[in-house]
């Protein structure tokens, strides 16, 4: 699938999403969608460099009755790949995910599966299902627990906190500046990490900071970010294609 099929798929479910929109419009905040697409210095997963070099994200998303439904997707923008040379223009990898969530007082939960697709690459498909719970209380933190049902016999938990400062500076209600910080840490056991790694053992795996600075003009957002991650373990590090690695961005998105 190249560069062109990407706009015309992107196209066609934001025509979806207008569409279900339309139909559903009388429930009033029943439904909620947004788009976002973004550069990426190296695209990395979970602590793993999979794509060395630059790459373009995309996400359409959709939301109702607590449900929600994504497509996210992948695709490398030069020929420089570790995993899959000479693959310029073309998806490494598109997900989808069905996610249902809900909040009670200061604890929320999340249930969800994802599937994986990785085209032009020699990677097989696989499914994943999770379970998350999250705390409104400072730093937001979340325990998410993902278990793959295909091709990893393995669990891969991870635990996540963090905090947006709104408005750093503003121009008025419609324009103005935040700042969101974030982390991750994340431990797997003996089967997930067998089966990326080949070390049979239950091991801390990665932590990641995240710095992003979204500026909000009215309609879009527009967000750089710098980011860091390393494999905590010494043997799983030297498994992967990059131990520690940093890398930027920068995403566009809107809301609807």
């Amino acid at each position: 699938m190249n560069l062109k099929k990407t706009v015309g798929w992107s196209l066609a479910a934001l025509l979806f999403i207008s569409l279900g929109r339309t139909a559903i419009a009388e429930e009033e905040n029943a439904f909620s969608a947004g788009v976002s697409a973004g550069y990426s210095s190296k695209y990395i997963w979970r602590g793993q460099n999979v794509n060395d070099s630059s790459v373009l994200k995309t996400n359409v998303s959709g939301n109702a009755y607590r449900f929600t439904g994504s497509i996210w997707s992948n695709i490398d923008l030069t020929n420089d790949s570790q995993f899959a040379p000479d693959n310029a223009g073309e998806f490494s990898e598109i997900d989808y995910t069905l996610d249902y969530s809900r909040s009670f007082s200061k604890v929320g939960f999340s249930l969800g599966v994802i599937h994986y697709l990785f085209p032009n690459t020699p990677f097989q498909s696989t499914t994943e299902i999770y379970g998350g719970l999250g705390f409104a209380i400072p730093l937001s933190p979340k325990i998410t627990w993902y278990r793959d049902v295909n091709s990893i016999d393995g669990s891969y938990i991870q635990i996540t906190a963090g905090h947006a400062f709104e408005k750093i500076a503003a121009w008025d209600s419609d324009y103005y500046v935040g700042l969101s910080l974030s982390g991750s840490l994340a431990f797997a056991g003996s089967g997930y990490n067998s089966g990326y790694f080949g070390i049979n053992k239950t091991k801390f795996n990665d932590l990641t900071v995240s710095i992003g600075i979204p500026f909000n003009l009215k309609h879009v957002s527009i967000t750089p970010g710098v980011n860091f991650s390393t494999m905590l373990d010494e043997d799983i590090g030297h498994a992967t294609y990059e131990r520690n690695n940093v890398w930027f961005g920068v995403g566009l998105s809107k809301s609807f």
